[in-house]
C-alpha cells in the first residue's frame, strides 16, 4: 500500500527548495527535504531524509542549469528514497498574487492565466514559480495543485500604506504596495507562537535577509507595513536588486543614457544590489571572506539600510517589542547582525554580542526591554498547511498502489 504525502516547491531566483510532507491532520510531518541552490553559478544538490544526515552533490556539469533541471533532480531523489509514498497534493510558492488572490487556491488553467499576467512585476521569481506549477502538473497529473502566496500576508494593510502618491486611478488599477515574503513572515508567526507565546502578538520587526531582502511591521500577529512594494526590487538592497531608488534616476537613464525597459529591468533586477555595489559578488559570504574596501562599502550599505528600517517600521507601531531576523544572512551571518544592532539601545535593546556569535536563538541581555532574536524560517511548512487546508486533500494514511512520478519523460 502506498502513503499519501504532499510536495511543496519554493523556487527562488537561484534556487529551488522541497520538502514532502505526511498528509495528515495536525501539524505536517515532514519526510524529506533539500534544495538546489546556485543555479547561476556553482549549482547543487543536497537533500534529507527527515533529520537524518544531508546528501550532496554537484548538480550537472559545473556551469548553470536551469529551474526545469534542477526540478528534474528533485523528482528523480523522491521517487528513488521516498518509493511507497505517493503525492496526493504540490504547494507551490508563489511570489505575486497581484489583486487577484488574497490567499492560498488551487491551481487551474484560469488561475495560471492571473498569473501570467503578473510575471513583468516579478520576473525573477515569477516565472520560474509557474514553470514549476507546469513541471509538476506534468509529472503529477493526479494530484491537486495550489498556488501559495508571498503577497498574501500583507493583503490586509490599509490605504496609507498600499498607496503611492500617485493618482487614484492608479490605485484602483493595482499599481500598489503588495509587500512579499509573506510566506517566511507567516512561519515566523506561526513558530513564535509555539515558542514564544507572550510575545508572537507583539509588536515584532521581522528581517528577512537573504539574496531577496525585506522586513516587515508585524503586530497581533499580522502584517501592517513592508518594506518591498509593487514589485520584489523595493526597500532593502538586495543580492543583485537595487532596493529603494529615486524613479528620477529611471528618467535620467532613459533621457539621457538612451536606456529602454528591458536595459532598465536588467540593471535594476540583475546588476545592482551587493553585486553593483561591490563589483565582486551578489553573496554575502563572499563579501565578508574579502579584504578588498569595495565589499566593506556593500555590507556597509546593507546594514545602513537594515537599521533605518527598524527604525522606521518600528515608528510605524508607535513602538517595538521584538526584532527577529531571518533568511539566509539574517540567520547565519552574525557580524551583519552585530553590526545591524549596533547604537540600537535607544530602541530598548541591549544586545548579547556573545550570544550572537555562539548562534543563540535569544541575542538580547537577560534585561533587555526589547528581545532581539533568530528565528529559523520554515516557509515549505506553512506552504505545507496551506496545502492541506485549500486542497481538501483526503487525510487517510493509505492510498491505492501508485508508482511515484520520477523524472518527466
Amino acid at each position: 500500500m502506498m502513503s499519501a504525502c504532499l510536495l511543496t516547491l519554493n523556487a527562488g531566483s537561484s534556487s529551488l527548495k522541497f520538502a514532502a510532507f505526511a498528509a495528515r491532520a495536525g501539524e505536517p510531518l515532514r519526510l524529506a527535504s533539500g534544495q538546489a541552490e546556485g543555479l547561476k553559478s556553482e549549482p547543487r544538490f543536497e537533500a534529507r531524509l527527515g533529520d537524518g544526515p544531508r546528501q550532496k552533490k554537484a548538480l550537472g556539469d559545473g556551469g548553470p542549469v536551469s529551474h526545469r533541471q534542477a526540478l528534474d533532480a528533485v523528482l528523480a531523489w523522491l521517487s528513488e528514497h521516498l518509493p511507497d509514498h505517493q503525492i496526493a497534493a504540490v504547494g507551490h510558492r508563489v511570489v505575486h498574487g497581484g489583486r487577484f488572490f488574497s490567499g492560498p487556491v488551487v491551481v487551474t488553467d484560469e488561475v495560471l492565466e492571473r498569473l501570467r499576467l503578473l510575471e513583468p512585476l516579478a520576473p525573477l521569481h515569477q516565472p520560474h514559480n509557474l514553470a514549476g506549477i507546469g513541471v509538476g502538473r506534468q509529472a503529477f497529473p493526479g494530484a491537486v495543485h495550489v498556488a501559495c502566496f508571498d503577497t498574501a500576508f500583507h493583503r490586509g494593510h490599509g490605504f496609507v500604506e498600499e498607496a503611492y502618491g500617485l493618482p487614484r486611478e492608479l490605485y484602483a488599477a493595482g499599481i500598489r504596495r503588495y509587500g512579499f515574503h509573506g510566506l517566511s513572515y507567516e512561519s515566523v508567526v506561526h513558530l513564535l507562537r509555539a515558542t514564544a507565546p507572550s510575545l508572537w502578538d507583539k509588536r515584532l520587526v521581522v528581517s528577512h535577509l537573504g539574496n531577496g531582502a525585506s522586513m516587515c511591521a508585524i503586530q497581533g500577529g499580522a502584517s501592517v507595513a513592508s518594506t518591498m512594494g509593487f514589485t520584489a526590487l523595493d526597500g532593502l538592497p538586495m543580492g543583485t536588486r537595487c532596493g529603494q531608488l529615486d524613479p528620477g534616476v529611471l528618467l535620467f537613464l532613459m533621457a539621457h543614457r538612451g536606456m529602454d525597459a528591458a536595459a532598465l529591468t536588467d540593471l535594476l533586477y540583475n546588476q545592482s544590489g551587493l553585486k553593483g555595489l561591490s563589483g565582486i559578488s551578489s553573496d554575502m559570504r563572499g563579501l565578508e571572506a574579502s579584504d578588498k574596501p569595495e565589499a566593506r562599502d556593500a555590507i556597509a550599505y546593507f546594514v545602513a539600510r537594515v537599521r533605518r528600517e527598524i527604525g522606521a517600521l518600528a515608528a510605524t507601531m508607535g513602538g517595538l517589542d521584538a526584532i527577529v531576523f531571518t533568511g539566509g544572512i539574517g540567520e547565519n551571518a552574525w557580524r551583519i547582525r552585530e553590526k545591524a544592532l549596533e547604537r540600537s539601545e535607544w530602541l530598548g535593546i541591549a544586545f548579547d554580542p556573545e550570544a550572537n556569535r555562539a548562534g543563540s536563538p535569544v541575542i538580547s541581555g537577560p534585561d533587555s526591554r526589547v528581545k532581539a532574536l533568530v528565528v529559523k524560517t520554515d516557509e515549505e511548512a506553512a506552504i505545507a498547511r496551506h496545502t492541506i487546508r485549500t486542497s481538501g486533500m483526503d487525510l487517510r494514511p493509505q492510498l491505492e498502489p501508485q508508482a511515484m512520478a520520477g523524472e518527466l519523460e
